[in-house]
């Protein structure tokens, strides 16, 4: 299973929530950033419908895929 952990730090003078190499939108204080991202990693446990998708990889190519909407990821916030 994979598992997406959401990091609060600081960001572009203020507090921010990331996964991975990606960051939220900043926050003015790092209780609002905190719960956006709980809130963030509470909508990434809802199932949905199966869903074609499409992202782009870090070398800039596109994929195509199938996701299945039962397939969730495990997710913790972290301070």
């Amino acid at each position: 299973m994979t598992k997406v952990v959401y990091e609060v730090v600081e960001h572009d003078g203020g507090w921010a929530y990331k996964a991975g190499d990606v960051f939220s939108e900043t926050f003015r204080t790092r209780d609002a950033a905190h719960k956006a991202a709980e809130r963030a990693a509470a909508e990434q446990q809802t199932g949905g419908n199966d869903e074609a998708i499409e992202y782009q990889d870090r070398e800039g190519v596109w994929h195509e895929e199938r996701a299945s909407g039962g397939d969730r990821p495990e997710t913790e916030v972290k301070d």
